[in-house]
């Protein structure tokens, strides 16, 4: 079986078929797996007419990007928060040891 795209106006019309006559009826007609039926449905319901263009825009590619660079950020934030942490509890414990100490 040949890979088959479908254009943007195909899979809106798939859509609304599928949501009017039935999902499985209109997937074995048009020869759609489901995966993709719902896959793109949820593009639909999340990016609207836009998400169900071929690939992705460079719009969404630069946002992704910079989605990206933020959580490394964030990362990076938590990594050194949780260190610091860490530091001061070894930082409490030694000097309890050391008072527990003198005063034994």
């Amino acid at each position: 079986m040949s890979k088959r795209t479908f254009t943007k106006q195909e899979k809106l019309s798939i859509l609304k078929e599928a949501s009017e006559q039935g999902v499985t009826k209109t997937l074995e007609k048009h020869g759609i797996f489901p995966a993709t039926y719902y896959s793109w449905k949820k593009k639909l319901e999340s990016m609207g007419e836009e998400g169900l263009d071929y690939g992705m825009t460079k719009a969404h590619l630069k946002r992704i990007r910079q989605l990206e660079k933020e959580n490394l950020l964030l990362k990076q934030i938590v990594a050194e928060k949780e260190l610091e942490s860490k530091l001061k509890d070894e930082l409490i414990k030694k000097k309890y040891a050391l008072q527990k100490k003198r005063n034994s």
